[in-house]
């Protein structure tokens, strides 16, 4: 029975998963990896121990037919092409560090060359940024330039490179950069000279579904196929199994990303804040044209992080209490809290937006506290579909996952505050189905089905907390450019 081995290498943690031809999705295993902060604003990790936990978990699936990989996105390293080895710890895509260089290079007229070019606005979150920060920041890195042995890429091709030895990357990828021109999928050699990356170091783009090579690593599948590589916010849209124009996902994760998709032309930006990208490239059975799907994406920098964040300051120790509210929500007795953390994602763009509560008073408790901030993530994220809804007025199914979906008050709290049916689906890693199911296009087709999908669909009840929702609204703007002095 064929099996494909597919692997998410997260933000927190790589996990590993096979998916076999019959339906069957079983774990292999889940590796948890460190996050380093070394100054403000600044978030990296060990890109050869992001690789190692890979390696391992390949050794521990033992025999299959195939590889998938799913990846961070716009999480960049630069390493040696004869080495292999790291230059300088990845940068992930939470990082701050390039934000002032962009402010400046957005008076000089760069963010409308990205916006036309790529269909990305200015931002740190893109990888553009901060491949050029590394290749004019780091001594190592300009050394390897010299010698004509530089590697700058999202993770993804580096571990494609190690694996297999071939330094590629896909579609999905590439458009997540702001270096890749959006309509052609290519890489564009004038946004290339605009931010300072050198074409010549990039690796080559692909197909979402195509031939990565094959493994090479000394495990028992060596010489199986590297057969899709995507982003993974691409591949859970792929795990939710949306598959026409106006199906949309949110992935509740560290944090929160609404993909829809929109067909085989590109929403270009017309001021809405959406983000056009690609969705995925897939290979076509009529003679090896392939077809790409495009897709908007609206995200918001903090979802469960804040959580955490709430965990860590003591306000909760059970994650048990945050489902359990009753009475009027805090939204209803004019309590809110935004949940900047990080900044504003879509559709504002604010990386000087802070987070705050609103509405405080003497008799606020830790629960309240707490509860506001839930409301807050749901109230942000309805704000999202609420842009994308203005693009795609017919939206198909909308299908939520991820961590905080566990939690039955957030699920109807924002099912009540859009007013629409949300299906939440209960398996815990719906990216690395999605991931596995592209993959298995390489080998047959149709995607591999899992024998069973358990799925919720909330209703919304009375419109009662959709009338308040001004009341965030009106704290946002608030927040809006706090640390812009």
């Amino acid at each position: 029975m064929r099996k494909i081995l597919a692997i998410d290498q997260g933000t927190t943690l790589t996990k590993a998963y096979l998916l076999d031809e019959a339906g069957g999705f079983t774990e292999v295993g889940r590796l948890p990896h460190q996050t380093m902060h070394p100054q403000a604003g600044w978030v990296e990790q060990d890109a050869e121990a992001l690789l190692h936990n890979i390696q391992t978990l390949i050794r521990m699936a033992g025999k299959f037919d195939a590889l998938a990989l799913a990846h961070q996105g716009e999480t960049v390293v630069a390493s040696d092409a004869e080495t292999g080895l790291p230059l300088y710890p990845a940068i992930v895509w939470q990082d701050q560090r390039t934000q002032a260089w962009l402010e400046e290079e957005r008076l000089k007229g760069l963010e409308q060359e990205t916006l036309s070019r790529a269909g990305l606005p200015l931002d740190a979150y893109f990888s553009a940024s901060k491949l050029r920060w590394l290749f004019h920041e780091v001594p190592a890195v300009k050394a390897a330039y010299q010698a004509n042995r530089l590697r700058l890429s999202t993770s993804d091709a580096f571990f494609v490179s190690r694996l297999t030895g071939h330094y590629s990357t896909d579609t999905s990828s590439a458009s997540r950069t702001s270096l890749a021109n959006l309509h052609t999928a290519n890489w564009d050699d004038h946004l290339c000279d605009r931010f300072g990356v050198p074409t010549a170091t990039l690796p080559t783009i692909r197909p979402t579904v195509a031939d990565f090579g094959r493994l090479s690593i000394g495990s028992e599948s060596d010489g199986a196929p590297l057969v899709a590589v995507v982003v993974d916010q691409q591949a859970a849209l792929f795990g939710h199994q949306c598959q026409q124009a106006g199906d949309m996902k949110i992935t509740f994760g560290t944090g929160a990303f609404a993909l829809a998709l929109t067909g085989e032309k590109p929403h270009l930006h017309a001021g809405d804040g959406l983000l056009p990208t690609l969705a995925w490239t897939l290979p076509s059975r009529a003679g090896g044209v392939v077809n790409t799907t495009y897709a908007v994406d609206g995200g918001m920098y903090t979802a469960g992080a804040a959580i955490e964040w709430l965990k860590g300051l003591g306000l909760f120790s059970d994650y048990a209490e945050l489902s359990t509210y009753q009475g009027p929500s805090a939204l209803a007795r004019g309590l809110v809290f935004v949940p900047a953390l990080a900044g504003l994602a879509c559709p504002y763009w604010d990386r000087h937006a802070a987070g705050q509560w609103m509405g405080m008073r003497q008799d606020t408790t830790k629960a309240d506290l707490c509860r506001a901030v839930v409301e807050g993530i749901a109230l942000r994220a309805a704000e999202i579909v609420d842009t994308l809804s203005a693009i795609q007025p017919h939206l198909g199914q909308l299908s939520i996952d991820g961590g905080i979906t566990k939690n039955p008050y957030f699920c109807q709290f924002f099912t009540d505050l859009l007013q629409r049916p949300v299906t939440v689906f209960s398996h815990a890693d719906i990216t690395s189905l999605g991931t596995a199911r592209l993959g298995s296009l390489a080998l047959d087709s149709a995607a591999f089905q899992p024998a069973e999908l358990l799925q919720q669909v909330y209703q919304p009840g009375a419109p009662t907390l959709a009338a308040l929702r001004p009341r965030f609204h009106q704290a946002l703007n608030m927040c809006r450019g706090w640390f812009s002095s």
